[in-house]
């Protein structure tokens, strides 16, 4: 058996926030059968040498990613490219991939993100699986229609040329992954590609399990939590949301309410809601599990969701009552075991019932939790992967 060339847009380790739990989980599935080399990139200095990365990887190759957003702008507009691929291109990871190819008897490439499609040789030489996760062409039309001035073209033009991208991508892959169903029927109805199939998120329900050993906090009996990457856009406007419009509301029959942002990198205007008595952003925290344990209520208020949402699966295998809006639960198979809500006014009657009424919080939590372990065990999300890398190349059709 051939060996496996897995590129990823970040070190897939630690698995600690959505991307990486993805990429991290396919890696060490795919390196059950298969040598694995991975070539990656690295925005975060501590991701350059992640040693835990060797029980899976035969041979890594990371590349430090320093190019700045205004360089990358530059150079989509004089290339007539997208902002996003001209964000991850780079001489040296183009060097590291050619070596790899040439010295190595790979039989499949494994693209994680549309981004690092570009590194795809020029002429077939092996299998090519695509994992686009979700499709990012429709997040940025989603951004357009809600922007204005020249945000507005800069985000429609995005959205344009990465549709047109993940169109030539999909023709030349072997086979193309997206997180859930919708977003794959999404992407069949855009681009008309086809080979185009869902494979969902998993989680690890032994990691994430109430009765496992962490620390725990003491935040109070009415603490309501959110758990994410808080330098990502739609996570900003979702706590945002949550604290102008739902909190307040919620605070009028639960005055000792107190909302918890946890995630690293907090954008300013994230930092800035910390002014407020009611609100805690945490800021990096080293466990996760502690908040969620602490958590009466965990929410996932998202307008702006694609797939399946890991700090939804998350919350629910740690057995708390979760309110989620409509676009957060969209990708989820969750069997009625989550409250969701699809305006501010059913966020604020789902948080504030679950305060209140601690029993049916308790057994909706349970509740969740049988379902995540029942649906959502990594390897049986994950077992259609083995078939498609046993599948014949295509190498006869070029992008």
């Amino acid at each position: 058996m051939g060996d496996v060339l897995f590129l990823a847009h970040r070190v897939p380790y630690p698995p600690d926030r959505g991307d990486k739990i993805r990429s991290f989980h396919m890696l060490r599935h795919l390196a059950k059968h298969r040598s694995v080399h991975l070539a990656a990139f690295a925005d975060d200095p501590r991701d350059m040498n992640r040693p835990e990365l060797a029980e899976f990887t035969a041979r890594r190759v990371i590349v430090r990613r320093r190019k700045s957003q205004a360089v990358a702008g530059v150079q989509a507009l004089v290339s007539g490219r997208p902002l996003s691929l001209a964000a991850f291109d780079d001489a040296a990871m183009r060097r590291a991939v050619a070596d790899v190819l040439a010295r190595e008897d790979v039989e499949t490439i494994f693209v994680f993100s549309s981004q690092m499609a570009q590194y795809l040789p020029a002429e077939p030489c092996a299998r090519v699986i695509m994992d686009f996760v979700d499709m990012d062409s429709a997040k940025f039309a989603a951004y357009a229609e809600a922007a204005r001035g020249p945000m507005r073209w800069m985000l429609a033009r995005e959205a344009r040329l990465l549709m047109a991208h993940e169109g030539i991508v999909a023709a030349r892959a072997d086979a193309s992954l997206f997180v859930s169903e919708a977003e794959a029927s999404l992407f069949r109805q855009s681009t008309g590609a086809e080979r185009v199939q869902a494979i969902e998120n998993g989680i690890d329900t032994a990691h994430f399990d109430p009765a496992a050993d962490f620390a725990h906090v003491d935040a109070g009996p009415a603490l309501i939590v959110f758990t994410g990457q808080m330098d990502y856009r739609p996570n900003i406007e979702a706590v945002t949301w949550f604290v102008e419009d739902i909190l307040p509301r919620v605070r009028v029959t639960r005055p000792d309410a107190r909302f918890a942002i946890v995630g690293r990198n907090p954008a300013e205007a994230v930092k800035a809601l910390a002014k407020r008595g009611d609100v805690i952003v945490t800021g990096e925290v080293e466990d996760v599990r502690g908040w969620l344990a602490a958590a009466a209520v965990v929410v996932a208020p998202l307008k702006l969701a694609r797939g399946i949402q890991n700090k939804v699966l998350e919350a629910m295998a740690m057995g708390r009552a979760v309110a989620a809006s409509t676009a957060a639960a969209e990708g989820i198979d969750h069997g009625g075991t989550i409250a969701v809500g699809a305006t501010a006014a059913d966020m604020v009657e789902a948080v504030t019932l679950l305060l209140s009424d601690r029993k049916c919080a308790a057994e909706l939590g349970m509740d969740a939790r049988a379902r995540v372990m029942a649906r959502y065990g990594w390897d049986a999300r994950l077992a259609p992967l083995d078939d498609l890398i046993r599948l014949p190349a295509r190498l006869g059709e070029a992008a």
